[in-house]
């Protein structure tokens, strides 16, 4: 079955506002103007200045370990950026030993006891991991095969979703 998505576009306030449509539903997409972007800089409760926001996803089809498709996701997260602003003095009297970060993972409910967020924050080469939030998220879906000679107990493929916040 084909399921499409489609994008309309409706007059708001603040001019064009798209709105996206599912067969038989509909979901409001919220935009915020520049300037209520600008004046709504978000803190974290231990008071990071927010520079950044990453994303990313991990899977791991054989093996059934969820430690892996966390760290796969957060290796995704940070793996095709640069932050020379932390050592370039781009950020008066900030350095990169003043980063911090915080961490949201979306993993499967099920299995959220077996992540081992020691081997999760490892994939960090620096800054202070202030926070980590486990929440109910990512998917368990079929890999299609399992193959004991790559550890499988099943074909089960786990799949992890991660933000991280980067700021000082």
């Amino acid at each position: 079955m084909l399921l499409q998505i489609g994008v309309v576009w409706r007059s708001g306030a603040s001019g064009l506002l798209p709105r996206v449509s599912l067969p038989g539903r509909r979901f409001p997409v919220i935009m915020a103007s520049a300037g209520q972007a600008a004046s709504a800089v978000p803190h974290s409760p231990q008071g990071m200045k927010l520079l950044f926001v990453e994303m990313g996803t991990g899977y791991d089809q054989h093996g059934q370990n969820i430690t892996t498709a966390a760290m796969r996701a957060c290796k995704n997260a940070i793996s095709s950026n640069s932050i020379p602003a932390f050592r370039t003095g781009a950020l008066p009297g900030v350095s990169y030993q003043q980063m911090k970060l915080r961490l949201k993972l979306g993993v499967p409910q099920s299995v959220q006891h077996e992540l081992d967020l020691e081997q999760v924050k490892s994939v960090f080469p620096y800054g202070e991991i202030v926070d980590i939030d486990v929440v109910d998220g990512g998917l368990i879906c079929s890999s299609g095969v399992a193959l004991e000679a790559m550890g499988d107990k099943n074909d089960d493929c786990y799949i992890v979703n991660a933000a991280i916040y980067i700021g000082y």
